[in-house]
């Protein structure tokens, strides 16, 4: 028999999200649900790469989590946002970090086709870099993330220790590429095509896709 899941919601503004933690590891999925939006920065991301005050002009909180990678523009409504947890040594984890994401990917892509998505697909090839992809979550590829009608709609990002893992989820229910790259300090006027090419709404209502990746997690039976 599969592990069970235990499913919570997180509310609050962006900042306090992100600063819940778990008590001890589970297997857990927290439904995040912003208070307000926020633009939320890698773990190691320079402050100075965003513009602070394009970001108050638009009521951004500008906060940070505790997993790698670019910024990521979180509106309530506007993003699907779950935090997924695994315990170390549970038959989800594993040691490879590129391979830690491959099973997370592949339960994104089972609930976006259930939900009507337009050809879903996991990535599963080397991390595609650009220019801007340090700086915008949604601006490069990473293992697992996953592709709508070739156009990147959930961004992943993981946080482990020696306890568990902790996967963020961004799945993108509207984008506004044209706001998204008015946020970056240096960009150039083609940035905002170039993400309007590279990523792109799920095109499912966010209800569907929540209830369709619980049904994928309830039943599903690792290797």
């Amino acid at each position: 028999m599969s592990t069970p899941w235990e499913f919570l919601e997180l509310s609050g503004t962006a900042g306090e999200i992100h600063q819940w933690q778990p008590d001890g590891f589970a297997r857990r999925v927290n439904l995040c649900r912003p208070a307000a939006p926020a633009l939320v920065l890698g773990s190691t991301q320079p402050e100075s790469s965003i513009d602070a005050g394009r970001a108050a002009d638009l009521g951004l909180e500008v906060v940070r989590r505790r997993s790698g990678g670019g910024a990521v523009l979180v509106r309530p409504r506007a993003v699907l946002w779950v935090t997924v947890e695994v315990p170390a040594g549970d038959a989800l984890w594993q040691n490879d970090l590129g391979r830690s994401f491959a099973w997370l990917g592949q339960a994104w892509v089972r609930a976006l086709s259930a939900a009507g998505a337009e050809d879903p697909v996991a990535h599963s090839g080397p991390p595609v870099r650009t220019e801007w992809s340090s700086t915008l979550c949604f601006a490069g590829m990473g293992a697992g993330e996953v592709t709508v009608a070739g156009r990147k709609a959930v961004g992943l990002a993981q946080r482990r220790s020696r306890e568990g893992a902790t996967f963020h989820c961004a799945a993108l229910l509207e984008w506004d590429p044209e706001e998204m790259a008015s946020l970056a300090v240096g960009a150039p006027d083609w940035l905002a095509e170039a993400l309007a090419n590279f990523a792109g709404p799920c095109g499912v209502a966010g209800g569907a896709l929540l209830g369709e990746f619980r049904q994928v997690l309830a039943t599903l039976r690792p290797d």
